[in-house]
């Protein structure tokens, strides 16, 4: 079964906060290098918070790539939703006509009663 776009945008949520978690102690090890070490250690580790954030730059940009595909899988659900409700409606109106055409012409009373009171 292959990932849909909510799953890859989890999956690229999921690596994106990881890879900023690792920003982050990284930058605590920098800086913990820097107080213990010379200025190299301060290099290596500044070195790693970037390739870090740049890995969750990555990794977030892939996840909003993915939100747009996500987001058309759930509106395509909720069109075939729309439509299987229209497909019931159609199904109920055929095999009960005058039902169908007495509750419609109730609803429309009803509506129009409510309307005129509003004029008053």
């Amino acid at each position: 079964m292959t990932p849909t776009a909510t799953d890859n945008l989890k999956s690229n949520l999921g690596e994106t906060g990881a890879h900023l978690k690792q920003a982050a102690g990284a930058a605590g090890d920098a800086i913990k290098g820097v107080a213990a070490a010379a200025g190299d250690e301060a290099k290596l580790g500044k070195a790693q918070v970037k390739a870090e954030l740049a890995d969750g730059a990555l990794s977030g940009i892939a996840a909003l790539e993915s939100a747009g595909a996500a987001s058309m899988e759930q509106v395509d659900v909720l069109m075939d939703k729309g439509r299987d409700l229209i497909e019931s409606a159609s199904d109920l109106i055929r095999e009960r006509p005058l039902a169908s055409f007495g509750m419609a012409f109730a609803a429309g009373w009803i509506i129009a009663k409510l309307a005129r009171s509003g004029d008053k």
